[in-house]
Order: C-alpha cells, then structure tokens, then sequence
C-alpha cells in the first residue's frame, strides 16, 4: 500500500543565515520543528529528512524522522529542492518504500499550520489535485520597476483604486509546504503540475527564514504561536545563582557570602528523586554553598566549569542520557551553550532578554522562589501524561 512521506530537505550550508537548519525558534531547531509538525499531521505515515550535514541527521533521528544522506552535488547553493527531493525519492523506493503522495516541508518556515496540511494531503490523496501549496490570502498592490526604474503596476490598474472589498485577492505562497502526487512529481519534476489546489493558512504563520532579522522576528512571534506542550524528559539540570536563589548574595565583613533558598524548590527536587528523574546543579563559580546545598538535596554538582557546555555533555555521556532528553533550566548568558543543547531549555522569568529567547519554556516562578519547583511540577505532569493509557474511541467505549 502507498504512503503519504513527509520530505524535509535540511542541508547544512547557508547563504543567509549560518547553520540555518540547525537555529532555534523557540527553543526548538527549524529542522525539528519541521519534522514535528509532520508527526503531528495525522495522514503523513512517515517522515523523512534528507541531507548531508552530520550534525542535522542526529537532530533529525532525535526528533523521530528518517535519514537519507544527501550527495554533495545535490547539496551546493545552486541545487534545487526539486532534486533533493526526486533523490529522496530514489533512495526510498529502494527501500521498498512505496511513495504515494510526497509532503514537501520547508524547515525555513517555522510554523507550518498543521490542520492545513492535512486537508493538502487530503486533496492530493483523493485525486482531487495533482499538487498544493501553502499560500495566504493578500489584497496587497504590487509594483515592479521598469527598465527606467519608474514604478509599474502588477497586480492593478494603476489608474483606478477600488476598495479592499472590491478586489478579488491573490495568494501568496509561503513556503511552508507543498503537497504534491508522487508519480506526477516523478514525471515532471516540478512542484506544479496538473492539477493545482492552494492550502489557505494564517497570516501569522506565512513567515519564512532567509535572514538573521527574520530569524529574530520569528523568535519573537513563537511565544504567540506555539502551544504548550508537556516537559517530557529523563533529567534535569539547573544553573544556581539566579535559579534557586534570587541571584543575590549578602556578604558578612568577613567575606562570608550567604544566600536565600526555597524549601519549596527542596521539594520539588525530592520528588523529581523519588521519580527516578536524575538532578544536576551545574554552575561556573566554585562555592561551599553550592556544595552546601547540593549536598543538602541530594544531587549531582558539577561547579568551577568555565564551558558549561562541555561539563553538560560529559555529565549526560556518563549517565547515558541523550541530551535531547534533558531540562536545562537557567537566567543568564553563560547558560546559553548548554541551552542550546538540550531538548528542553527552560529559563526563570527574570532572565537575560538572550536567554529568554533561547529558551522553549518560560517557567511562571522566578528564580529562589519556587522556580524549580515549577519545572519539577512540570516535568512530573509531562511523565504522567507520557504514561497515561490513550483514551478509548467511541468505538471502543461500546
């Protein structure tokens, strides 16, 4: 039987923005999110990620997809989406891997609206259409320049200005997607042939990564779009100043530094303990008081590591522990390497404006006053929700 295959083609070089695929909107890299929304789309049976960067085909299988390794030729700045993907196409065949329908998804957009999708696939899938693609409506006056560089109209009669609700509108491809008939994509190696149907999805959706401002922009418009999810995760690990204090210290005219903790946060990290959920404090500085209270928890301590990076990477090595595993939750730049390794980066509410867009979570808690109890709470609910039986289907229920 044929299937509906997602194909993300995902390359590592760039042009505008550097490592492009592997960047995070929301915590989360584009390639990722890509694979993640075609997960999501029930029709899609399997999903594919092609390229020919290492680094990308880790994320990729993470995140649930499949690899297929992408040549070199295939994977200049000049090549086309169209051969990476007639070659993802050869390589599953190989594999005895019936393509019936191919989900064409772009990781430089990074909010591709799932229930559009599935009615793209749904309208290719039912022969209704040959191909179909993301678009959103627009009412928008285009003009190109001649070759005197005097303003031409495109889309209008330059001479007449009718009213918004007097215009029929156009639409703009957004990138995201495109649906398109396996054996007629085959034949002409075109996105568009046939039968062309357009996929309406929100304009807030419709942004497309090719710059750094870009890239920014939608950092900033994730906190609207996605929906929460739950923290699933096998570890936790924690910076400290900033996170179980209010990043404050008095100092006794001996030179005595003290500090202010939560019993609440005590908690939390008891009951992540009594769940078998691993607990790390990883922090910068060497301080007794570090020592003192990782002691007093019970947990791992790792102190006076200038790359805190690296420190992560080693600890989770030594546990077995895939870094996409892990919550990592912290307030200020020197917590963005590690941020930027995990599957779950979680900052305080107060932190640095660069930590907070790193981060995929923003806890409600701040630092020293209940912030790891919160993630604690959080990572709890999302093991909970994780083992939970599915609900029964009508049909079950009778």
């Amino acid at each position: 039987m044929s299937e509906v295959v997602a194909i993300i083609p995902a390359r590592g070089g760039s042009q505008g923005v550097l490592r492009k695929n592997l960047r995070r909107v929301g915590g989360i890299p584009l390639v990722a999110r890509a694979i993640d929304a075609a997960r999501r789309c029930p029709s899609i049976d399997r999903v594919v990620v092609t390229t020919d960067d290492a680094d990308i085909a880790a994320v990729a299988e993470e995140w649930g997809a499949e690899v297929v390794v992408r040549p070199a030729e295939l994977s200049g700045d000049t090549a086309s989406s169209e051969s990476a993907l007639l070659h993802a196409l050869d390589v599953l065949e190989g594999r005895r891997i019936d393509v019936g329908v191919v989900a064409f998804l772009q990781a430089t957009s990074p909010f591709i609206d799932v229930p559009a999708l599935e009615d793209a696939v749904q309208l290719v899938r039912s022969r209704r259409r040959d191909s179909v693609f993301s678009a959103v409506e627009t009412y928008g006056f285009l003009w190109a320049r001649s070759p005197a560089c005097a303003a031409e109209a495109v889309n209008h009669d330059a001479n007449v200005r009718p009213r918004r609700q007097d215009r029929d509108p156009h639409f703009l491809e957004t990138g995201g997607f495109y649906v398109l008939r396996a054996a007629g994509f085959r034949a002409t190696q075109h996105r568009f042939f046939g039968s062309v149907g357009i996929a309406e999805v929100p304009e807030r959706t419709a942004i497309e990564i090719d710059t750094e401002g870009e890239l920014q922009i939608a950092r900033a418009m994730a906190p609207l779009i996605d929906v929460a999810a739950p923290i699933i995760v096998d570890a936790v690990v924690t910076d400290f100043d900033g996170v179980h204090t209010d990043d404050s210290v008095q100092v006794s005219q001996d030179g005595t530094e003290t500090v202010t903790v939560s019993r609440s946060d005590g908690m939390g990290v008891a009951l992540l303990r009594a769940a078998g959920i691993p607990v790390l404090i990883l922090s910068s500085e060497v301080n007794p008081v570090v020592t003192a209270r990782a002691d007093k928890l019970r947990v791992d301590v790792v102190q006076g590591q200038s790359d805190k990076g690296e420190a992560l990477r080693a600890w989770a090595a030594g546990r077995g522990i895939p870094l996409s595993r892990i919550a990592y939750l912290g307030n200020d730049v020197n917590d963005l390497a590690c941020l930027e390794l995990v599957g779950w980066p979680v900052a305080v509410p107060d932190a640095h404006p660069l930590i907070l867009a790193a981060a995929r979570v923003v806890l409600d808690r701040p630092g020293g006053a209940g912030a790891v109890r919160d993630l604690a709470e959080r990572v709890l609910a999302g093991r909970a929700a994780a083992s939970a039986p599915p609900l029964a289907t009508p049909q079950e229920k009778a």
